[in-house]
């Protein structure tokens, strides 16, 4: 008995994502609506959110501008020490302005969709080495005089931070950090640093953008290993080949819903290609067929001229031969007459030669009215036989007609197929989209994992069963989330507190 394989459960269904640079017009709009906010859960009204992108604003602009002019006049006092002359005016400039001239740029093709990965490490080594001109450009080495060397690199530090924290704000306001790919969290190099590298390796290799979904994919394909060890007696070696195509084909990149929509897809694909293969023996059938048919009624038509024409010139033989045998007759009967008067005899037998010659000249016309019918019934065969072609020809054409309405079946059918898998890459995009933004909102409310749990719970009930927690089976929480019956009952009515109190994701 062949254990059915485990399925992952299906993402919730989640609304299109908005357009790049929409995000922040509708997140302007959000926190204008004090009742909105006011009811967000975990969100708190607040009042100053202009008044502080004022003093923020300002204060970045005051920082960079001492920043930079702490930066020029280090690096300008180190470039004269270092005997760049009269060069030494313009090497600071060069030095921090390339950093924003590179962080420009990046932002610049990044808005054109375009992705060079050069400038960001350029701008981080300008970075680095304005810091550590600065650091020693005090009087006395840094090792001998640290505090010194510290208060040097601050100015620029804060130089860099705050063109930094302006590029951040930018990509995150106008939606361009969706068009790069997202880099693996600091704290995740921290705390798994051996299986790190690997998820960094699967990005890369599988060409995947999104953080979220790499370890989406990554953990959907532990969980059916598991599972499927579970169904097969303690190893996943011991099921099926078609079972283990998830794990065969993970160093392809395939998730397992993929690889396990192979053998289905190599079914259709040999199916399309026998019904391939028997329309054009169909259609060589027909073509046959159709040659066959116009050889025979060539055929038939020529015989049938041919048969017309042995009649016609056997009947006008006959009608002359008649015609003669008439004249003849003729001669001889007018010969009797003139002699008939001396010899009754003779009469008598003229009489009997001229009844003679009525009788063949009868037997004459009866053999030409058969000639007449045997070419009219040799015409009728021609008629048929053209008939027999029109109608051959008829079924052809609509032989083609089916092949072609089949043809179009099967493209529409091709076009239905990539319009459905647009549509489900589409849900899942969204889906990704969704549960990223719900991490960004967690990670700046700074929630407990449990917290994060219910609330991933609540987003799943909103969503497959319009909000009714009671509708959530407990063996689904169980199975997603990987609990006991206890805890899974605790964290479905949390969730149901959760969406009673407001919470919309």
């Amino acid at each position: 008995m062949t254990t059915a394989p485990y399925r992952l459960p299906a993402p919730p269904a989640v609304p299109a994502p908005p357009e790049p640079g929409t995000a922040s017009r509708a997140h302007a709009e959000t926190s204008r609506a004090p009742d909105d906010a006011s009811h967000a859960p975990g969100r708190r009204s607040f009042d100053g959110w202009k008044a502080l992108a004022v003093v923020v604003s300002v204060g970045a602009v005051i920082v960079t501008v001492i920043g930079f002019i702490g930066s020029y006049s280090a690096l300008h006092d180190l470039a004269r020490a270092k005997g760049f002359g009269g060069f030494a005016v313009l090497f600071p400039i060069g030095v921090d302005a390339g950093i924003i001239v590179a962080l420009g740029l990046d932002l610049w093709l990044a808005r054109r969709g375009l992705n060079w990965p050069f400038l960001r490490p350029v701008a981080h080594l300008l970075t680095a080495a304005t810091i550590y001109f600065n650091a020693h450009a005090g009087e006395r080495p840094p090792g001998e005089d640290p505090v010194a060397a510290f208060m040097h690199a601050v100015l620029p530090f804060l130089f860099v931070v705050s063109v930094e924290g302006s590029r951040y704000l930018i990509m995150r306001t106008s939606g361009l950090s969706h068009s790069r790919p997202d880099g693996i969290p600091l704290y995740r190099w921290v705390l798994a640093p051996i299986r790190t590298p690997r998820l960094y390796r699967r990005m890369r290799v599988w060409g995947l953008d999104s953080y979220e979904a790499a370890v989406k994919r990554a953990r959907d394909l532990e969980v059916y290993e598991v599972m499927l060890a579970k169904d097969h007696g303690g190893s996943a070696k011991k099921a099926p080949k078609d079972l283990q195509l998830p794990i065969t084909m993970a160093k392809y990149g395939l998730s397992v819903e993929e690889a396990l929509a192979l053998p289905q897809e190599a079914e259709d694909r040999a199916q399309r290609l026998r019904e391939a293969a028997k329309d054009r023996q169909a259609e060589e059938e027909i073509s046959a067929h159709a040659r066959t048919v116009r050889v025979e009624s060539s055929k038939l038509h020529t015989g049938a001229e041919v048969d017309a024409a042995r009649h016609e010139a056997t009947a006008a033989a006959a009608a002359a031969e008649a015609q003669a045998r008439a004249t003849a007759t003729a001669a001889e009967r007018a010969a009797s007459l003139e002699v008939e008067a001396l010899d009754s005899a003779a009469a008598a037998e003229a009489r009997a030669r001229e009844a003679a010659a009525d009788l063949d000249a009868a037997r004459d016309r009866k053999a030409a009215s058969e000639a007449a019918q045997a070419a009219h019934e040799a015409a009728t065969n021609a008629r048929e036989a053209e008939r027999v072609a029109a109608e051959t020809a008829a079924r052809t054409a609509e032989a083609n007609a089916r092949k072609e309405a089949a043809e179009e079946a099967a493209q529409r059918s091709v076009r239905d197929a990539a319009e459905a898998a647009k549509r489900a890459a589409e849900v899942r995009r969204a889906t990704a989209e969704i549960e990223l933004r719900a991490a960004e909102t967690e990670d700046l409310a700074k929630l407990s994992p449990r917290e994060r749990t219910v609330r991933r719970l609540a987003r799943m009930i909103l969503t497959d069963h319009v909000g009714d927690a009671e509708q959530m089976p407990l063996e689904t929480v169980m199975e997603f989330f990987g609990v006991a019956i206890g805890t899974a009952s605790q964290y479905r009515q949390e969730a149901a507190k959760l969406i009673t109190d407001g919470y919309r994701p």
